[in-house]
């Protein structure tokens, strides 16, 4: 009631003050003046109704952050670490912003703010990335990797953004289209080489059966199972080419399986068991109760050890012992194969994992062998990220000792991988991987 009252005066308090000021412009300047400030005064009304002044809006100045990844949402950041395409983007220093999982799946881990050269040491590359920052050229630069495994890149370069500067590179894996290529190219000629001696002597054999040894029951007799020796040894070399041919194309793919590495031996000592009865050998297998597990394919390792031990079976001394000793050093497991045939002389230990090579050409060929075993071992080795070591000595026999990684020691040593029981292995005299 008080507030309308004081409302009210202070209305008629303005409504008197303007009626006197009218009167007072009419007395001063006649009627013509007072409707000229009428109309002004109606004309700021307007004015004032349909036009609003506002302030300006004070826009920060754009600023780049610090790190010029910041630019990227965490859900961007998240998609490109789990694309299965290795991916790293580099700044305007040619320093490591950013790698997603699977680039360090390729170069390894700690590469973030480290120099491009530090960890790609590749001249086309680099010098594709020095083209990509300064003339913002797109490049594709093919790359090998030698180590651990072989592989082989295709390389894409492309600036991304100028301002701030980053630069992308895409490692394209095109290491399984480069194998193929040059799988094709050894089994041709490796088949060729290796197939044509026993393709010649069946096809004597043959035009001998068809000509003056046509009655002769003793010489057909002994010419066929001359024929069936031979047909068997082509079947072998082309299942060992094959196989040979399959463990290289997926050499760079590392094996995820967990085995027991005292069941993949006891396999393969069953298979062999019918060979070693016929030459009267005896294979003994010595194992440590808690050996632990390890990261494999338990094919390609059965297979590993059936070559091993089929060797120390033709190889060794008749009535002889092929000894398979299995433990753990320096965080790895180990089996150790030794024989106690004549030995392998020191310049030929080298050459052991060549393809088709053999120290007794002749003896290898009565006793079925391919030249290819070890061949295979050293690759399915390799896959498995593991060593193969060699010792031999002339007279007393050789050993081969095959190192593969712990299945609950997985990260590097000294970076928190378990540690393991270690138990004495042979010495290795000469390391092929």
């Amino acid at each position: 009631m008080l507030e309308s009252l004081s409302s009210s005066r202070g209305k008629i308090g303005a409504l008197l003050a303007g009626l006197a000021g009218g009167g007072a412009v009419v007395l001063m300047l006649g009627t013509p003046g007072f409707w000229a400030i009428v109309a002004l005064v109606l004309a700021a009304l307007l004015i004032g109704r349909f036009v609003s002044f506002q302030e300006p809006i004070n826009r920060p100045p754009e600023q780049h952050p610090e790190n010029p990844l910041d630019i990227l949402p965490p859900l961007t950041r998240l998609v490109m670490d789990r694309l299965p395409t290795a991916v790293m983007l580099l700044d305007g220093a040619e320093r490591v912003l950013f790698v997603n999982q699977a680039m360090r799946e390729v170069l390894g881990p700690g590469l973030e703010r480290k120099r491009v050269s530090q960890v790609l040491r590749h001249p086309d590359v680099l010098a594709a990335v020095n083209d990509a920052m300064s003339a913002g050229t797109t490049s594709n630069v093919p790359m090998t990797l030698p180590v651990p495994v072989e592989r082989h890149f295709q390389v894409h370069v492309a600036r991304v953004s100028a301002s701030p500067p980053i630069t992308a590179l895409l490692l394209h894996d095109v290491t399984v289209v480069r194998r193929s290529e040059q799988m094709r190219a050894d089994f041709v000629a490796n088949a060729s080489h290796e197939l044509r001696t026993p393709l010649a002597a069946v096809s004597g054999f043959i035009d001998t059966l068809r000509g003056h040894a046509r009655d002769d029951a003793a010489a057909r007799e002994e010419f066929l199972d001359i024929m069936a020796r031979e047909t068997a040894r082509m079947r072998r070399l082309i299942h060992d080419l094959l196989s040979l041919t399959r463990i290289e194309m997926n050499e760079h793919v590392r094996p995820e399986g967990r085995i027991a590495l005292e069941g993949v031996v006891r396999q393969a000592v069953q298979v062999l068991s019918p060979l070693a009865a016929d030459d009267d050998v005896r294979v003994v297998v010595e194992s440590p109760p808690d050996l632990p597990d390890v990261m494999g394919e338990r094919d390609e390792l059965v297979q590993l050890f059936q070559n091993l031990i089929h060797n120390a079976i033709k190889y060794g001394r008749d009535a002889g012992t092929v000894t398979v000793t299995l433990g753990v050093q320096d965080h790895q497991v180990f089996a150790a194969v030794r024989d106690e045939g004549e030995g392998i002389d020191a310049s030929a230990i080298p050459r052991l994992t060549e393809r088709f090579y053999r120290v007794d050409v002749k003896r290898s060929r009565e006793r079925g062998g391919t030249g290819l075993g070890l061949a295979i071992v050293k690759h399915i080795v390799s896959r498995h990220q593991g060593r193969l070591a060699i010792e031999s000595t002339k007279g007393e026999g050789s050993t081969f000792t095959v190192f593969l990684v712990q299945a609950r020691d997985v990260s590097p040593p000294g970076q928190g991988g378990a540690e393991a029981p270690e138990s004495a292995a042979p010495a290795a005299v000469t390391e092929m991987l």
